[in-house]
């Protein structure tokens, strides 16, 4: 049986006495890359760490809910999670777009409104502001999102573009999300705290973990904090990285990135048995 690991802080460890005291009643948010999935220089080549679907699987049943809360599309995260037809993750949701997408893995479908015509129009400007950068843009349908990883000097590429995205961004009335050498254009109004916050109170969560790696997991992190300060409990989860030392210092609990992650999940599952 794997061994829980201590969380730092008084809150965090209530937050886990909360969700073991009664899992029935928690929810487990989840982030995607970087979190359930190694981060790659080619985001189309992420992959759930390979035995992240046998920890879920082994923890589902016994929670209320886990949602896995990504910026990518649902289905692209879906696919690339290996999320469809996995016994044991029957109540498995996928919410893609930072929430504006929803996949249950119940119905195997995916419910979203509309895209934002501002993604279109920043879509047909990227290559003239992009052009011999060294980035690369991934195509996401609801947003655009630019990389530095594979630039000369990646952090500059990022630190150079990032006021020029932003601009462009805001002429479209789109906004500008900064993450771990990306600079994603997208639409306003949805982040991954309002996303876990509506499916917390959808099903009516006793407890909230929420395991992330990047800045854009920060407003979930916000989420749980008003959570807390409301009666329910939760537990801060940082997916280690050097890159993002924002998350690192609000954690509750820092693990060794997706092997951690996935050795975490496992370890609950073992616990509550």
């Amino acid at each position: 049986m794997s061994s829980l690991p201590t969380p730092a802080t008084q809150a965090g460890q209530d937050g886990l006495d909360a969700l073991l005291a009664q899992p029935g009643k928690a929810l487990i948010g989840l982030d995607f890359d970087g979190t359930l999935a190694p981060i790659v220089a080619d985001p189309e080549l992420a992959r759930a760490h390979p035995r992240a679907l046998s920890a879920l699987a082994a923890l589902a049943p016994k929670v209320a809910a886990v949602a896995v809360i990504t910026g990518r599309p649902a289905e692209v995260a879906v696919r690339n999670g290996g999320f469809a037809d996995v016994p044991g993750l029957e109540h498995l949701v996928v919410l893609g777009h930072y929430g504006a997408e929803r996949w249950d893995a119940r119905s195997g479908k995916v419910t979203a409104p509309e895209p934002h015509p501002g993604v279109a129009a920043v879509r047909a400007e990227l290559p003239g502001l992009l052009d011999g950068s060294g980035t690369w843009v991934e195509e996401k349908g609801r947003a655009v999102a630019v990389h530095t990883r594979r630039a000369a000097d990646p952090q500059a590429a990022f630190d150079a573009l990032r006021q020029p995205l932003t601009d462009l961004a805001t002429r479209h009335g789109l906004i500008v999300e900064p993450g771990r050498m990306v600079l994603e254009l997208r639409p306003p109004g949805m982040d991954k705290g309002v996303a876990l916050s509506e499916f917390a109170r959808e099903i009516d969560a006793g407890s909230v973990l929420y395991a992330g790696d990047d800045l854009g997991d920060l407003p979930a992190y916000s989420a749980v904090d008003t959570l807390r300060t409301t009666g329910t409990p939760g537990l801060l989860v940082c997916s280690g990285s050097d890159e993002v030392t924002e998350l690192r210092e609000r954690a509750d609990l820092v693990v060794d990135g997706p092997e951690g992650v996935v050795e975490l999940l496992a370890a609950l599952a073992d616990r509550i048995g």
